[in-house]
């Protein structure tokens, strides 16, 4: 059996690594971001069962599958709340809920050999996965988010946001007032906390608000340039890959 994992954390990977190990499973590749993953598999026979974290260092692990035919089946490994988790049990062998608990991964893995006899294909709907993830039932995003300004601190409404983005390692908002505010947290987290309606990661680095964009631009290597109604600090790319699913969202 061909097995890789896919997760950021290289402690948790290894550790999985050698329990699974302890179930005579070899898995000699480990890959730790969208990036790495895309380019392995554009380059080596897809494997049999992929263990699988959603969120990587670079993004969503979505995003491997909008660029790749994924035929593998798929463990995954994840934090995420119970709405997400009932989602990914209705396509997928299992998910693994971190930290990764020895008696659950012995059953996902006995649950995966069960359906091999009967090569039984595992056929995963990544887009509706994907809406589930950021639509749970009754799902609370952020309506404000607090920023320190000297020894204070300050109230921001999420309609006074255009947009957020990272930058020297640090991560940022920017208000309709056209000021910016650096924030304890990533861009990752938020993908948990924003409104998705409202908002949309176009890269790696930005998410915007969608009523805040101004105008919309073809750009080279068919990317979409996007004007904010303030913001102009640094261009705003919609990223290629990201172009499709972008111009359904503004539908």
């Amino acid at each position: 059996m061909n097995v890789i994992i896919i997760e950021d954390e290289k402690p948790s990977a290894r550790r999985l690594q050698r329990m699974l190990n302890t179930l005579n499973i070899e898995v000699d590749t480990l890959l730790h971001s969208v990036e790495e993953s895309i380019e392995w598999f554009q380059n080596n026979a897809h494997p049999d069962l992929i263990f699988l974290d959603i969120q990587l260092s670079d993004g969503l692990s979505f995003e491997i599958f909008e660029s790749i035919e994924i035929k593998s089946a798929v463990i995954f490994t994840t934090a995420y709340d119970e709405y997400a988790l009932q989602a990914f049990k209705l396509n997928s062998i299992d998910y693994l809920l971190k930290p990764i608990d020895e008696d659950e991964l012995t059953i996902a893995v006995k649950k995966y050999q069960e359906r091999m006899p009967q090569k039984q294909a595992v056929t995963l709907d990544f887009n509706d996965i994907k809406k589930l993830l950021v639509n749970p039932i009754d799902r609370e995003y952020k309506k404000r988010f607090s920023v320190k300004v000297g020894q204070h601190l300050k109230l921001i409404n999420i309609d006074d946001i255009e947009c957020f983005y990272s930058e020297n390692k640090g991560t940022y908002l920017y208000t309709t007032e056209g000021r910016n505010y650096l924030l304890d947290t990533t861009l990752e987290h938020l993908e948990n906390e924003l409104e998705p309606q409202t908002f949309f990661r176009i890269n790696r680095k930005f998410f915007v608000n969608i009523n805040a964009i101004k105008d919309m631009v073809s750009y080279t290597n068919s990317r979409l340039q996007i004007k904010l109604k303030s913001y102009k600090d640094q261009e705003v790319i919609v990223a290629r890959e990201r172009v499709k699913d972008f111009k359904t969202w503004l539908e």
